[in-house]
């Protein structure tokens, strides 16, 4: 069994109005109870914008610390949710629930190494 990584791809903007939103996250409830109940579930949770981003990166023996966002991109990363897949086919299909459930593109990443049963 490997780790499968979901990526939300958030594009920038003003969040969806309060109605579909609350539609957007009972999606959301209904597919980690899925996630659970497969026992696929690892863990999932969504970030802040990039606004709130601080960057530390190695520079010439010193660390630089920069706030905000990096680069400027038409999508950043809007969340997470680890899963256990047997495979990518599996990992896909879960990817394709998760981008109904977000109305979001989704990214589906393997993690390397294998995940511990049990």
């Amino acid at each position: 069994m490997k780790y499968y990584l979901l990526s939300v791809m958030q594009p920038p903007g003003e969040p969806p109005a309060p109605e579909i939103l609350k539609e957007i996250m009972h999606n959301l409830d209904v597919f980690h109870a899925e996630l659970r109940e497969a026992g696929a579930w690892v863990f999932a949770g969504g970030l802040h914008g990039p606004e709130t981003a601080t960057v530390v990166r190695a520079k010439d023996g010193d660390v630089l610390v920069t706030d905000g966002p990096y680069t400027e991109s038409k999508e950043y990363l809007g969340g997470i949710c680890l899963i256990k897949a047997p495979d990518l086919d599996a990992a896909l299909e879960w990817g394709r629930k998760a981008t109904l459930a977000t109305t979001l593109p989704i990214e589906v990443r393997p993690f390397m190494g294998e995940a511990e049963d049990g």
